[in-house]
């Protein structure tokens, strides 16, 4: 469930400077308007409590900072290899599933008002999945290894892989990964439309932080109304959104970026305005 070597892979190095956070599972850095946030709990970027905390305050001093797009990488040589075994050990062990509320995590990405990337190396199986699920856009390096491997030990997938592959990919799809827990090549997921991009090894690093830098760039209040309008045509179906679409739009009529975009229309066409985020 796990690659035991360490060190990043050479195609993988950090995206900017290496975080300064030593110790901490997840260094924060700003790079411009991007939230750059760097998982490190060695040796694998396992999910427990404390990277489960980190990555979750993470996105919330994005916000504080008010960053615009979130990437979310590994400075590790895997992305996530996974669940600590205490974690699940525990539940077993007492008949009920952990204490931790796994799905704390899927209602913070959810919710936070500006995309979120997810840049993928290496493994990326069981937690390590759901996690890059729970973001907005993943890209990930060709030689990346992905899938549900919960079945192995007795388990499925318990922070939401299942119900969101069978969004992306349909109910067979889901079933095929889940019952039988083997790792996809990235070129595979891309065509089953659950990941988004796959690039080169060594162009993951450059290739995630210009999709993060294009989206901060973009006109935010709208982008916060569409993770809204997806959310809402995910749970309730799209009848119930079209009912709920005039509400989830309301603050982007009151943009300073939509002036912004109506005036560079006006002025250059399509494609020219300079959003504020605002």
């Amino acid at each position: 469930m796990t690659d035991q070597s360490e060190g990043p892979t050479t195609g993988t190095q950090t995206l900017l400077s290496a975080p300064d956070q030593e110790f901490a599972p997840v260094a924060r850095e700003l790079d411009g308007q991007v939230a750059v946030l760097t998982m490190q709990h060695r040796p694998h970027n396992l999910i427990g409590a404390e990277l489960f905390d980190a990555v979750i305050d993470g996105m919330r001093w994005a916000a504080e900072q008010k960053a615009r797009a979130v990437l979310l990488r590994s400075g590790l040589r895997n992305f996530c290899a996974g669940a600590e075994m205490g974690l699940l050990l525990d539940g077993a062990e007492r008949g009920v599933a952990p204490d931790l509320d796994l799905t704390e995590l899927l209602r913070v990405f959810d919710r936070l008002p500006i995309p979120i990337v997810a840049a993928v190396h290496g493994a990326c199986v069981g937690g390590g999945l759901e996690l890059a699920l729970a973001a907005d856009l993943i890209v990930a390096a060709e030689s990346a290894k992905i899938g549900c491997v919960e079945a192995t030990l007795g388990l499925n997938p318990l922070m939401g892989a299942i119900q969101r592959i069978t969004e992306r990919a349909g109910a067979a799809r889901a079933k095929e990964m889940a019952l039988l827990a083997r790792r996809y090549d990235a070129r595979t997921l891309e065509k089953w439309n659950i990941i988004n991009r796959v690039v080169a090894d060594e162009q993951l690093p450059q290739a995630s932080l210009a999709l993060a830098h294009e989206l901060a760039n973009g006109p935010t209040v709208a982008h916060a109304s569409t993770k809204a309008i997806v959310s809402s045509a995910v749970s309730h179906g799209v009848q119930a959104t079209d009912e709920a679409m005039r509400e989830l739009q309301k603050d982007l009529w009151k943009s300073n970026d939509l002036k912004v975009g109506l005036a560079s229309y006006a002025a250059s066409g399509p494609g020219a305005a300079r959003f504020g985020g605002r």
